[in-house]
């Protein structure tokens, strides 16, 4: 696959949960977040997205912060939502971070743009400056969330893979795609290859959030849920191959 023209999706944003940087460190999925960066992770993300950048595909990446804390949870453990959404937001230019060094070490151009201005460490995000890195090959992770607190991450990712004009929102998953009940608790649970929008909400799926689902459903931006662990699977997604679910 020479080059972006033969790609099924030239455009795309993946959106990465904060939970996949802890791998399987202590503390991974507890009730506010925790396990911190596993970078044997990140070394295996990295040379995912390598190969992927190398294909002519112009990636944005939305990643989460439930490694270090997760806002939702911290304040219904006493804090001051606002304050728990602000420092969530933080835990995810973290999460950049390392992810922009592992990737330049690597040889990928890279840039971190954050909805919360930190010019120390990254660009703000400037929807033009954004568009202008992608098509000059530039990865472009996209931290802070949408800036304000009360949106998740996955809300974050639908607004910029819509303000970027993807072609689709790919989400990185530990599982196949979607299942009729959850996989790892349930041995009855049955692999759904393909959903229409209206199917997903009818029989409640958890594809994302209400408002990251709301928005991918009144702008008819496909979705991809797949299992970031498997080697090549990014990249097959974006040849068109069936890979993961499809909600569209």
């Amino acid at each position: 696959m020479p080059s972006g023209s033969t790609l099924a999706y030239p455009r795309a944003l993946l959106k990465i949960s904060g939970e996949g940087f802890a791998g399987d460190r202590p503390g991974a999925g507890g009730v506010a977040g925790g396990g911190g960066i596993d970078f044997g992770v990140i070394e295996r993300l990295t040379d995912e997205l390598k190969t992927v950048a190398a294909l002519g595909v112009q990636l944005g990446l939305v990643v989460g912060g439930g490694n270090i804390l997760r806002g939702t949870t911290a304040s219904q453990q006493g804090m001051d939502r606002v304050s728990a959404d602000y420092m969530g937001m933080l835990a995810t230019v973290i999460n950049a971070l390392a992810l922009q060094d592992m990737l330049e070490k690597k040889g990928v151009d890279t840039r971190v743009m954050t909805a919360i201005r930190m010019e120390e460490l990254a660009e703000p995000y400037i929807r033009r400056r954004a568009l202008r890195h992608l098509e000059k090959g530039r990865v472009v992770i996209f931290a802070g969330g949408t800036g304000n607190p009360y949106f998740s991450t996955d809300t974050a990712a639908a607004l910029r893979a819509l303000e970027i004009e993807a072609r689709v929102l790919l989400k990185a998953t530990n599982v196949d795609g979607v299942y009729t009940a959850d996989p790892k608790r349930d041995s009855t649970a049955k692999f759904i290859p393909e959903l229409s929008f209206q199917e997903a909400l009818v029989k409640g799926y958890a594809v994302m959030d209400a408002n990251a689902f709301g928005l991918c459903k009144e702008n008819q931006l496909p979705m991809v849920v797949f299992n970031i662990n498997q080697p090549g699977a990014t990249a097959r997604v974006l040849a068109g191959e069936r890979v993961g679910t499809i909600v569209q």
